[in-house]
């Protein structure tokens, strides 16, 4: 799916699977790529046909999402949001887990770069750089299954909607507690009330029970 250059300031999400390394040891990684390519190409395609406007690539393990409509920061943060959403789902429900972070500013893709047998598809930007850091290397270590946007540069009329209960997916976006840089978008919750609830089955479980815990509380199977 080519894009065309875009150039201006917008949410960008960059997203990666949980556990690579370890996946490639077991000969496993081709299955999560597929899974991973498949699911993110169509939920971009489906966005557009939506008319929500968020495109993207995706390179090895790793995606990068961007709202392309800046007309309307709401509209524009809770389009990636669902698509954040449904990519986490899609991967879940096969086995997988997603890190993703989101970051606001500047942001610019332009036309790709052919050369024989060389492909390239120039990014730049502070979202994206932010996006990028944010996921690979600030503390606190951004944790498998989780999506958390950084709170540096976010729009004042962000800011004041997040946690609103009557803004859609707006009100799972929560602070967490030690953690001042970030919100976290719970997007494996169908009911805010159980915010604290997972976020303490969260806090004592290992990667697999992590990943029923996610599992559970997407589908609200709840004891």
């Amino acid at each position: 799916m080519p894009l065309n250059p875009f150039d201006g300031d917008t949410f960008v999400a960059f997203i990666d699977i949980s556990g690579f390394k370890e996946l490639m040891r077991k000969n496993l990684a081709h299955k999560a790529l597929d899974y991973f390519y498949r699911s993110g190409y169509y939920l971009l395609q489906e966005s557009q046909q939506d008319g929500d406007g968020v495109e993207g690539l995706f390179v090895s393990d790793c995606g990068v999402l961007f709202a392309r409509d800046t007309s309307d920061h709401r509209q524009g943060l809770l389009s990636l949001l669902k698509v954040i959403k449904s990519i986490n789902e899609e991967m879940l429900d096969n086995g997988y887990l997603l890190t993703t972070s989101v970051a606001f500013g500047h942001f610019k893709y332009t036309q790709r770069i052919e050369f024989d047998g060389i492909e390239k598809n120039p990014i730049f930007g502070q979202a994206y750089l932010s996006a990028f850091l944010d996921a690979e290397v600030c503390t606190p270590k951004l944790q498998p299954g989780l999506c958390r946007i950084v709170k540096k540069n976010l729009p004042n009329d962000i800011l004041d909607r997040i946690g609103d209960q009557s803004e859609d997916l707006f009100q799972y976006i929560l602070e967490r507690s030690g953690d001042k840089s970030h919100m976290y978008f719970h997007w494996m919750l169908i009911d805010r009330a159980h915010a604290q609830q997972f976020e303490e089955s969260y806090c004592d479980a290992k990667y697999f029970g992590i990943r029923q815990i996610l599992t559970n509380y997407s589908k609200g199977q709840l004891d």
